[in-house]
């Protein structure tokens, strides 16, 4: 264990995240009403659409107009995701509004970017070669390496800590052929096989290769250990993670349909506060921005807090 973060960065990906994977369609209008309610909760980051071929992610057909239509308050940094050119050449139309940067992502399981990307690791690698040349190429860094399925594939089975380890290192070389400068690398549990135990070996392995980088944890709450995953990654002193509103969400190519999004948002910010790290988010206002993201979908979403609420009424209540 390492000292405790005193604060925590917070990717709010609840918008991008989760309404790619509803059934039905979400309204235009309804997106954008949520990004902005989530802007005045205090987060400082907020992924707001997928800049992605709609014929397979029908769901973010109106990425366009959501950008366009949504309010940026603040010192927000809002975010597009896109995987190649026609997605960059797309969130580039709006650089007034959105902030860009580069990532290499890479899986570090071999089945699963065949099923997702349609293409081999050695194939993804030249592919991110370019991906990152043309974001250097409009001025915009690229200073983020992320790696799904760090911890574990539905399709490939247990992912050894030394195998991230390798795929993070290919991910420095194409950084340095393209004079990239990483400052983060991203682990994602895209199929929820992570554990305690598992977070624990994997940045042990990655800290022991690359001692001073920054890490950010990627959570899903497949097997409903998520919070407890954040829990180890804190005590090991990951101060960056990304989660999703009401738990919304979770990966379309996954191979489990119906499993448990991200680690919500809510959850995360109140584990955060009840161990005295920093989130600056209203946790009160979130859970509402959480009960509105419910009523959008028209369904239960995991988040326990949605339906118990925050622990600061009671402790008002017991103080009065």
């Amino acid at each position: 264990m390492t000292d405790l973060p005193t604060s925590v960065h917070i990717h709010e990906e609840g918008p991008r995240e989760g309404f790619q994977i509803e059934p039905g369609p979400i309204g235009t209008a309804e997106k954008i009403s949520l990004i902005d309610a989530l802007s005045q909760t205090g987060l400082h980051r907020i992924q707001v659409c997928s800049f992605v071929n709609p014929r397979l992610v029908p769901g973010w057909a109106d990425a366009e107009a959501v950008v366009e239509g949504f309010s940026p308050a603040g010192d927000i940094e809002y975010s597009g995701l896109y995987f190649n050119g026609n997605g960059l050449d797309r969130a580039l139309k709006f650089r007034d509004r959105l902030t860009i940067s580069g990532s290499i992502s890479l899986s570090a399981s071999e089945a699963f970017t065949r099923k997702n990307l349609n293409r081999g690791h050695a194939e993804n690698l030249a592919a991110m070669k370019r991906h990152a040349e043309a974001h250097l190429a409009h001025g915009i860094p690229v200073n983020r390496i992320g790696v799904m399925a760090a911890f574990g594939c539905n399709y490939q089975g247990d992912i050894t800590p030394a195998t991230v380890v390798d795929t993070l290192a290919d991910g420095m070389a194409v950084a340095d052929e393209t004079g990239a400068l990483i400052t983060v690398f991203s682990l994602a549990d895209t199929m929820g096989w992570a554990a305690p135990h598992r977070i624990e070996r994997v940045i042990g392995a990655v800290r022991e290769r690359w001692p001073d980088m920054t890490l950010s944890l990627h959570l899903h709450d497949t097997r409903g250990l998520a919070v407890a995953n954040a829990h180890a990654g804190l005590r090991m002193g990951v101060s960056r993670f990304d989660s999703t509103v009401g738990g919304l969400g979770g990966c379309p190519f996954a191979g489990q349909p119906g499993a448990a999004g991200n680690i919500c948002t809510e959850e995360l910010v109140m584990l955060c506060e009840e161990m005295g790290i920093e989130t600056g988010v209203d946790l009160d206002l979130l859970i509402e921005a959480g009960r509105m993201a419910e009523a959008i979908v028209g369904h239960p979403l995991p988040s326990e807090l949605l339906h118990a609420g925050s622990l600061g009424r009671f402790r008002r209540t017991a103080l009065d």
